[in-house]
């Protein structure tokens, strides 16, 4: 199968970056090819995968080593094989963060790492927040990523901020292949989050690709430096995982989201019973 590369977006503190990591140990497991790109200047995109190593980013390394690189001193194996890379940020205070994106994707572009050669079947783009602007929109601007998918919960503000990604896709949709491929809850345990979030994503047009249940096994692969798959395969949380990029390699159902008002939102959660009338 050709490549496929999907972004990640979503709120701040939403879990995208675990939701992103046990996904591609799913997709792992399955035998697929997967190399994810963390585009946080936090750098923590990659760490459960690698057993909590801080890997050097690659800001970091071209700070350190100058141009004159190789793609093994910015990419490190993870859980079943898995590729991490981490672009990183500017020093604190200096310059902007979004610009770590597009030098590591550049530079990921010039060794090589997603020519046919390295078989991959995907690439993750773990992207900071809810922003679209900038350097942090590079992967949908610039077709660097052809499907995103975004993670939210029955919380309002993940619901507006997933709202508001909605619309940076939107724009850059209409000149290009990005497309939505769905929603991913990770639930908060919010009152009737699944029906809620299932007709928040139909609203915009798209489907909720995934319910990811609450559970500390979550925090306790997270405190052993695993992901969920890793740390105890036989458990209901590792199992949802597996549901969920087994639902992500099936999906053929990508489309440019139609954004709604604030006030039809908010109409959405009294629906549901949300907000107080």
């Amino acid at each position: 199968m050709d490549m496929r590369k999907i972004a990640i977006y979503g709120k701040g503190g939403i879990g995208k970056s675990t939701t992103t990591q046990n996904t591609v140990a799913g997709l792992s497991e399955m035998g697929r090819k997967v190399m994810v790109v963390g585009c946080d200047p936090k750098a923590d995109s990659t760490r459960l995968l690698l057993g909590g190593l801080a890997q050097r980013s690659v800001l970091d390394t071209l700070r350190i080593e100058g141009e004159d690189v190789e793609l093994d001193d910015v990419r490190a194996d993870g859980f079943a094989e898995s590729k991490c890379v981490e672009s990183g940020g500017p020093e604190p205070g200096v310059g902007c963060a979004g610009r770590g994106i597009i030098t590591s994707i550049n530079l990921l572009e010039q060794l090589g790492a997603y020519d046919d050669s390295e078989q991959l079947d995907y690439v993750f783009y773990d992207v900071l927040g809810d922003v679209v602007c900038g350097g942090f929109a590079m992967p949908i601007r610039e077709g660097k990523a052809e499907e995103i998918y975004i993670v939210a919960s029955g919380e309002m503000m993940a619901m507006y901020a997933a709202n508001n990604i909605c619309k940076g896709v939107q724009k850059f949709a209409n000149t290009g292949k990005v497309r939505v491929g769905g929603i991913i809850c990770n639930s908060r345990n919010v009152d009737n989050e699944y029906e809620l979030i299932d007709h928040f994503a139909r609203e915009l047009g798209t489907q909720m690709i995934h319910f990811v249940p609450r559970d500390n096994d979550v925090q306790r692969a997270e405190i052993n430096k695993k992901t969920v798959i890793e740390w105890n395969p036989a458990c209901n949380q590792a199992e949802e995982y597996r549901r969920l990029a087994m639902a992500i390699e099936a999906n053929e159902s990508f489309v440019i989201p139609k954004p709604m008002e604030t006030d039809r939102l908010e109409e959405l959660l009294l629906e549901h019973g949300l907000l107080a009338a």
